[in-house]
């Protein structure tokens, strides 16, 4: 491998202190995926470079930002010919399109604000992948995210990357326990200025490569593009309504729109509105004020518990975490509870602006840099501050309908 002295001992150590192992490394034609590689080829482990074909590439093998696509494909080729490791390229568009964009735009459609990486990651790469690992007769699956799988007292756990500014366990809260058995992260415990100087010196041709965007399958950057034409009929106009009933203007599709929005309603008003809520069922964007954006609540579906207890036995009577519901937020003090009926709910503190259904509201044990993951769960509803208390006193012609729409999204 040219360059392999180049990586100091340290870093190659850090990369992995287990015996010698066959080690498939997801490649996506980053520079993450491919410095992972180099350092699992320099700690002495037998390396496979597998590379997945998610989507037609035909829009986007020129785009920059893109990733999983044609040029991508070409990338991660030349880096393992650089490493000298065999590399493969598996179809899986079909399954992507069924279990990624499907769900993605039925997501949008029902008002929703998805974030598709979280099932790419658990459903496609650590389950469909995962499988082609054990039939190569491979350990272990290696990956470019940023997170830390330490070992516990109970087994593997998740941490929180080095790099804050790079850390992806918001993304990564759906990974089950069996998953992480046989997965690691070799870059959870380098910052990624370290991870472009490994590539650099090793002159892998990746190394100035940008990074990907997220939502790799949008090669125009215009999602309502995807949407329509998965989804005929999903730009259906309808009303703009205040949440105490009025109603301010019209909509060309609810799928245009996000929680928090303030600017293109096109509704002249003495105060600025937001965009509170989308009424899928109505076909309505409810707007109001700012205060009414705080979220107090939010219920929960697809949880994925990674305690050492179990979630009901730790949290019935509502368990003390730090809770991140969008990648952007640094965790903040929350309160989870797992009540008897199976209801898993989170109680935000004082409080979130802008929360949307669709979204993840992830579990951690601290605030800290070192917090460990505790699992998370996708964000059915949610209840907000004003809901039990200002907005019951709104004069509204739907009376109750008026509190129950905005406190559902608010």
């Amino acid at each position: 491998m040219t360059g392999a002295s180049d990586i100091d001992a340290d870093t190659a150590a850090a990369a992995s202190a287990a015996p010698r192992r066959r080690v498939v490394v997801a490649m996506s034609g980053g520079v993450d995926s491919s410095v992972v590689a180099a350092l699992m080829k320099a700690a002495g482990h037998e390396v496979i470079g597998i590379t997945l074909q998610l989507y037609d590439h035909g829009e986007s093998t020129s785009r920059a930002g893109s990733c999983c696509a044609g040029q991508d494909i070409h990338d991660a080729r030349r880096v393992a010919e650089t490493l000298g490791i065999p590399h493969y390229v598996l179809d899986y568009e079909r399954r992507f399109a069924e279990r990624v964009i499907e769900q993605f735009a039925d997501s949008y459609v029902a008002g929703e604000t998805p974030i598709p990486c979280v099932t790419c990651n658990s459903d496609i790469k650590f389950g469909d992948l995962l499988e082609t690992v054990f039939e190569l007769e491979a350990d272990v699956l290696a990956t470019g995210h940023y997170i830390r799988r330490t070992e516990g007292v109970a087994g593997p756990q998740l941490r929180r990357a080095v790099d804050c500014d790079r850390d992806q366990s918001y993304f990564l809260f759906s990974t089950t326990r069996e998953q992480l058995k046989h997965l690691w992260f070799p870059l959870g415990d380098l910052p990624k200025a370290e991870v472009r100087r490994i590539a650099s010196e090793l002159a892998l041709p990746v190394a100035a490569k940008p990074d990907s965007q997220d939502i790799c399958f949008v090669p125009t950057g215009r999602y309502t593009d995807i949407i329509e034409r998965l989804k005929p009929g999903a730009l259906q106009p309808g009303d703009i309504v205040h949440v105490d009933g009025r109603r301010l203007g019209r909509h060309g599709g609810i799928i245009n729109y996000t929680i928090g929005q303030r600017r293109g309603l096109g509704i002249p008003a003495p105060e600025p509105y937001y965009v509170i809520n989308l009424d899928a069922e109505r076909n309505e964007v409810i707007v109001g004020p700012r205060d009414c954006l705080k979220t107090e609540t939010v219920i929960l579906r697809g949880v994925n518990w990674l305690g050492d207890s179990q979630l009901q036995e730790a949290a019935c009577e509502g368990l003390d975490i730090h809770a991140r519901v969008r990648s952007t937020q640094p965790p903040s003090p929350a309160t989870l509870f797992a009540d008897a009926d199976g209801r898993v709910r989170v109680l935000l503190g004082d409080g979130i602006e802008g929360v949307a259904a669709g979204q993840a509201c992830v579990f951690y044990s601290d605030g800290g840099k070192d917090a460990r993951v505790l699992g998370g769960g996708f964000i059915a509803s949610t209840i907000g501050k004003r809901a039990h208390s200002d907005l019951s006193d709104m004069k509204s012609g739907r009376g109750e309908n008026a509190v129950d729409r905005a406190s559902a999204g608010a």
